[in-house]
């Protein structure tokens, strides 16, 4: 087929109609049809991959799956971790914050001073042996009596009703025995001549051994009340002083020693001549005490003043609690001087100088066991120490045994504090010292 000629009276050839195809065609004018419509778009089918073996897909799904595992139990172990941080901020904030100061050590000294109450050598309280009505006393508070000393009469008309009740009893007893002897001693004399038989003989016997036996026992019925009728006269047990007297005449008096809300006691005698003081010696003084050892007494009444002591005895072991030594020094009193529950200074001069330490005051422990301070361990837990208390400074204490230089005493420790406490001190008070 020959070129034909266009409108503009060109050619076209084979190349150049391909030319113009290639060229993009304006949107204005699209493609039309034999009869004038427009050509539908023609639509690129995707391109045609080839199915995944079941492999890959069974690797491609372990895939997925470790991912979505690894997620979770990141998540898991993010709020673990989270939990455990919130757990540790928690307790941290709940451990307390303590001030703690450092003991002062103290000059030792070649006197030992240790605080005592003096009690009287002897103090009984004196009660009622028969009941009655007292009928007058003879010595009041601050008597000094003697031995067998008569303190007090009571009226006892049931004991003597009781005692004359008994007598006449016994006189009965001792007619019916003297009756009885002589029926025994003629059934003797009888059975001699066969006139009675000898069971008839040995009843009477036996009557007469029974009269005897009763007459024994209104005997000693009759010295029962005798010896209560002697209680109705009560004297003095030992030398001393009449320290307090609770009856008045015309009171109600009941036997018995005032266990529980029972009788109460007619007086109370002591003997202050001499005292007993008692005092606690901390185990570092312990060696250096024993009986016969010298001592001294003060008191803030006598100023100057110094009484002559001794050791008189030792409870000989250290007291587990408290770690002290019990140990009793008599003080004489010949004069009277002294009085029976006054608080006094006991002072040793011992060949050993204990180190002594002061703490504030503010740092003990009041409780049932006994003087107590909290001591910061290197664990940063709490121990609760016993202490033996030397002598008051007023805003310090003097501390004779418990603690040492090294030791952090917990300041204004709390009353609920415990032994094993986990406690955080301080970062300004570590290693503090107290002025």
């Amino acid at each position: 087929m020959e070129p034909q000629p266009n409108p503009a009276g060109e050619i076209e050839t084979p190349e150049r109609t391909h030319a113009h195809s290639d060229a993009p065609q304006r949107p204005d004018f699209p493609d039309m049809g034999e009869n004038g419509d427009h050509a539908a778009p023609q639509i690129t089918p995707p391109p045609q991959l080839a199915p995944a073996s079941p492999r890959k897909a069974l690797l491609l799904v372990g895939a997925i799956l470790l991912i979505l595992i690894l997620a979770a139990v990141g998540t898991v172990l993010s709020r673990m971790h989270d939990d455990r941080v919130l757990a540790d901020e928690t307790a941290q904030n709940a451990v307390p914050i303590v001030a703690v100061v450092h003991p002062i050590a103290e000059k030792p000294d070649e006197e030992l001073v240790l605080p005592g109450t003096l009690q009287a050598y002897i103090e009984s309280p004196i009660y009622a042996r028969t009941n009655g009505y007292l009928l007058r006393w003879y010595r009041d508070i601050g008597s000094h009596v003697k031995k067998g000393e008569l303190l007090a009469d009571i009226d006892t008309p049931e004991v003597d009703q009781e005692l004359r009740q008994a007598k006449a009893a016994r006189e009965q007893v001792l007619a019916a025995m003297n009756l009885a002897k002589i029926n025994a001693d003629r059934y003797q004399a009888l059975r001699k001549t066969d006139s009675v038989s000898q069971e008839e003989a040995d009843t009477q016997t036996s009557g007469y051994q029974q009269a005897v036996a009763n007459l024994a026992a209104a005997d000693a019925n009759v010295k029962r009340l005798e010896e209560l009728e002697g209680f109705k006269h009560v004297y003095a047990p030992f030398d001393g002083i009449i320290t307090r007297r609770t009856v008045d005449p015309g009171a109600l008096i009941n036997a018995g020693n005032g266990g529980g809300s029972g009788p109460q006691a007619m007086f109370s005698i002591a003997k202050a001549d001499p005292l007993r003081v008692y005092v606690s010696v901390p185990q570092a003084y312990a060696p250096a005490i024993a009986p016969g050892v010298k001592a001294t007494v003060t008191l803030q009444e006598f100023p100057g003043e110094k009484f002559r002591a001794a050791v008189a005895r030792t409870a000989g072991a250290i007291d587990v609690t408290s770690r002290t030594l019990l140990t009793e020094v008599d003080v004489p009193n010949p004069d009277g001087k002294l009085l029976p529950g006054s608080f006094g200074e006991v002072h040793f001069t011992p060949a050993i100088n204990a180190d002594k330490v002061t703490i504030p005051v503010n740092a003990m422990l009041f409780r049932r066991e006994g003087a107590q301070v909290a001591v910061v361990g290197s664990d940063g837990k709490v121990e609760l120490r016993h202490i033996s208390i030397g002598r008051d400074y007023g805003t310090t204490l003097e501390i004779v045994g418990g603690v040492s230089v090294d030791d952090l005493i917990i300041v204004n420790p709390s009353d609920s504090i415990e032994n094993g406490q986990q406690v955080k001190v301080a970062p300004q008070n570590e290693g503090g010292q107290h002025s």
